[in-house]
């Protein structure tokens, strides 16, 4: 049976030929030129003009495609190469060396030598007649081909060889660029050096300045980079200028190239400072994927493991006044165990644009020797509010804190006490919720430290209706959880949003088409997009980044299985799902936990979620959502598309957890002029419909199941999704989100009934 990979062509090709004065048992590489649009007649002879014709290596295709290697990928339903080859001598035995899937035709020098049909799984010998013999000569050679295939695996790879010496295949060679799309946002046009993220990255916790303005030094803009061997102690010379905060694979960056596993990817820049007495000096890193050392004025200072996090390195041992050199080397290997969500060597499908190196901001601040490192909020109702302080430095006794609140200005409560047991009674509190995103500003001081901070008053729990179904409770009272899935991927930027007011753009066009949950999909933002997503009043369900490590997904069935993974990948899988929530515990947006996402790198379950809950009990935790149900957390998570649907077993699910379907929908419709590949197989869950209108209807049919769903029990529902992303076009925005398929007042008008 022929492979089949789903909505997704693939291919490969390659071709080179031996030269050099006898037949060797390798076969170089060596560039093609290719073009997927047809050209004109005679593209298959000498003194065609290519010129406009794109170039890459063998092979051509998806990695997917077994038996394969690919150097450059290649999706559509035909392709054309060319390409000179040199022979020093003529072969005794000429025949094609090839693998093809399906048709394929081979001309030397214009001349047509031989066509396939079909598929093979295979290579396999085709030794040339005598009449195509004739087409060979010594010295250049033309080599043209022309592939077409109708679904499922391609591929396509010719070489001219002697039948008695069969070459061996050189490996693919790893691609350099990524796939470059004309895509990009509003907010990407505007970018430049002098602009780019230029907001303060932590906003639950500010020191200022004299000005009353937040103190701190950013590092974004130009960067010197170089792209090495990974045994290479440091670039021989710096290859060119990256925009930082943006990875080198994306637009925005300057750069579009890849980090491939066995090379590092290394920084430098200078900056100034001033050293302060009494003061340290803290560099800060909010996400650099994956793993990092850091050296300034060259003394290593540090580093750290984990794409998504922010980190924190004292270097007041190396800094100093005038100017300083600051260099960063990375290492990105996309595979195994590491966390690295929706990113994949070979993007395809549901899987995109690998991201490494820094993709969001670098920063510097001073602080006390003795200083506040984070803060734990927590609130209830009644208007009681604790605040633990996680202090950094050494001190034989900590001194007392003292924390004060405001609304509006003006002051709600204040207190003195141990810095880990501060407790405020803010009389007549007002709530955070969707509705009233109520934020109190919070001052605290220990020693000489000072920051500034906030809160929402709000609890989070569960409840059962009238009718014996457990439902999401907010302050106490039932709150149905509608939201997007939210890939959190931009053309431009990729895992990185272009600017702050784009980011932010995002979460209020969602909240005026009626949501007021997203469901974070294992994505870690900057920590400003929870900081909007509390002032704008959006709840968040928080995925944890995932890796692929997997057992069978058998959904919502009895007797699921655990991946196996050993000791020491469990311990930094929690590890990262400890600094996720650690990063991101000041924020009263985010009501749920998901530690697994469809079982990929499921394992250890049951004590991943007591971990979970034991570490946070103010949030719910969906253990996995629509991956294998465990009897752990608080939600049993069923995915169904494209319209929604629920398991419903009362002995499984009713006794303890909220029924919700966390992910369904995915109608794709094709915003023409803003997809990121019009060659791809732009797909949508359950085909594409005829016309805009059935795109709509669909969209409608699916939010009337929902309603009727939500009757039996369901109690939340996550649509796929916000935007477009590469390949998948089931988005309500194109990707680059200058077209909105559906508008925001018929989306609100239509989810209504849900909040009846």
């Amino acid at each position: 049976m022929k492979t089949s990979i789903s909505r997704i062509f693939s291919a490969t090709i390659l071709a080179s030929a031996l030269a050099g004065p006898a037949w060797s048992a390798t076969v170089p590489d060596k560039p093609w030129s290719y073009t997927t649009q047809r050209p004109a007649s005679g593209w298959e002879r000498p003194g065609f003009d290519d010129s406009k014709w794109k170039t890459g290596p063998g092979g051509f295709g998806q990695r997917s495609t077994p038996g394969s290697r690919v150097g450059t990928t290649w999706r559509t339903p035909d392709i054309w190469l060319r390409q000179t080859i040199d022979l020093k001598k003529l072969p005794a035995k000429p025949a094609l060396y090839l693998y093809h899937d399906e048709d394929a035709e081979v001309f030397i020098n214009g001349k047509p030598v031989a066509s396939f049909k079909g598929y093979i799984t295979e290579y396999k010998v085709a030794p040339l007649d005598a009449k195509s013999r004739a087409s060979l000569k010594q010295g250049k050679n033309l080599i043209a081909v022309h592939c077409h295939q109708t679904g499922g695996g391609q591929a396509i790879d010719v070489h001219v060889i002697d039948a008695d010496h069969i070459p061996q295949l050189p490996g693919p060679k790893a691609p350099e660029f990524p796939f470059k799309s004309a895509l990009i946002t509003k907010w990407g046009e505007q970018v430049a050096p002098d602009n780019a993220w230029r907001e303060y990255p932590r906003p639950s916790l500010v020191r200022n300045g004299a000005d009353g303005q937040p103190a701190w030094t950013n590092l974004n803009g130009q960067w010197d980079y170089a792209i090495v061997a990974g045994d290479a102690d440091k670039p021989a010379a710096w290859q060119g200028k990256i925009l930082v905060p943006f990875c080198p694979e994306s637009k925005l960056s300057g750069v579009q190239r890849l980090l491939n596993p066995g090379q590092a990817l290394w920084y430098r820049r200078s900056f100034d400072w001033k050293k302060s007495r009494g003061k340290r000096a803290l560099l800060n890193f909010e996400a650099v994927d994956y793993a990092c050392k850091v050296w300034l004025n060259g003394k290593e200072i540090g580093g750290h493991i984990g794409g998504n996090a922010p980190f924190q390195l004292d270097v007041a041992s190396a800094i100093k006044t005038g100017s300083n050199e600051l260099i960063l080397r990375v290492e990105d290997a996309t595979g195994g165990t590491q966390l690295r969500g929706k990113q994949r060597l070979d993007p395809r499908g549901i899987w995109y644009t690998r991201v490494s190196g820094i993709w969001q901001t670098v920063w510097l601040e001073e602080a006390p020797a003795l200083r506040i490192d984070s803060l734990k909020v927590r609130t209830k109702i009644d208007g009681t509010v604790t605040v633990a302080i996680n202090a950094e430095g050494k001190n034989k006794r900590l001194p007392q804190a003292t924390a004060i609140a405001t609304l509006k200005g003006k002051e709600a409560a204040r207190t003195t006490g141990r810095f880990d047991a501060l407790e405020l009674k803010i009389p007549d509190p007002e709530l955070w919720s969707p509705d009233s995103p109520t934020l109190y500003d919070l001052q605290v001081t220990l020693g000489d430290d000072t920051v500034h901070s906030y809160f929402g008053i709000r609890e989070v729990g569960r409840e059962r209706d009238k009718d014996g179904h457990l439902r999401f409770t907010l302050n106490g009272r039932e709150i149905f959880h509608w939201g997007p899935l939210d890939q959190g991927w931009w053309p431009d930027g990729l895992l990185t949003p272009p600017s702050d007011e784009g980011m932010r753009w995002d979460i209020e066009w969602l909240k005026d088409a009626g949501f007021n949950m997203i469901r974070k999909h294992i994505k870690m933002e900057p920590r400003r997009y929870y900081y909007h997503c509390d002032k704008l009043g959006m709840m968040v369900w928080q995925d944890q980044v995932s890796a692929i490590k997997n057992p069978p997904w058998t959904r919502m069935k009895p007797n699921p299985k655990d991946a196996d993974w050993t000791d020491d990948e469990h311990a930094r899988y929690l590890a990262e799902l400890k600094e996720m929530m650690d990063a991101f515990d000041p924020h009263p947006s985010i009501v749920v936990w998901v530690p697994f996402n469809e079982a990929w790198g499921q394992h250890r379950t049951v004590e991943t979620g007591k971990w979970t809950m034991a570490y946070d009990p103010s949030r719910l935790v969906n253990i996995a959502s629509g991956g294998n149900f465990w009897p752990v957390g608080h939600v049993a998570d069923h995915h169904s598309y494209p319209h929604p649907d629920f398991p419903f077993d009362a002995d499984r699910y009713d006794r303890d957890f909220i029924k919700v379907v966390g992910e369904f929908g995915g109608h794709g419709w094709p915003a023409i002029g803003h997809l990121w590949d019009s060659e791809r197989d732009n797909w949508g869950y359950g085909g594409l419909p005829k016309n805009a209108e059935e795109y709509q209807e669909r969209y409608r049919e699916s939010l009337r199941r929902l309603v009727e769903l939500k009757k039996k029990g369901i109690a939340g529902a996550v649509y796929t999704q916000t935007t477009d992303v590469e390949g998948e076009i089931n988005g309500l925005l194109s990707y680059d989100r200058k077209v909105i398929k559906i508008p925001a007042k018929e989306l609100k008008k239509i989810c209504a009934p849900l909040f009846e």
